[in-house]
């Protein structure tokens, strides 16, 4: 409180306004938050060595602490996402990466187990 009083007597109501340059600095530089969103736009996880066909927070944790040598947490880099202009969408059941031959033949070993006795 007292430093706002000093301000005020120091500068006037000009000296209550923020100050540019205060905050902390982002870890990621404007080039690279314009990679991250290429990246995104253009590329798929698959060509970067990971098993899925979509960017995820964990999967683009990785990427960035990778490529950029900057580790963020999941909350950080949805904020990062989003800052970019870009959404969060949840799945819709359909997994690219799913081996479809292996699900079948889990729902039918279900299908062939015994109910309890009666």
């Amino acid at each position: 409180m007292t430093n706002c009083v000093h301000r005020f007597e120091l500068e006037g109501t000009d000296g209550l306004r923020d100050k540019p340059g205060r905050g902390r600095r982002p870890s990621l530089s404007p080039e690279q938050m314009g990679a991250l969103s290429d990246l995104l736009l253009g590329e798929s996880p698959v060509g970067h060595g990971y098993n899925t066909e979509t960017w995820t927070g964990p999967v683009l944790i990785d990427w960035v602490d990778k490529n950029f040598g900057v580790r963020f947490k999941k909350a950080q880099i949805y904020n990062i996402i989003k800052k970019l202009g870009f959404s969060y969408q949840k799945a819709k059941g359909f997994y690219p990466e799913a081996d479809q031959e292996a699900q079948e033949d889990f729902k039918d070993s279900l299908k062939k187990t015994p109910g309890k006795p009666g």
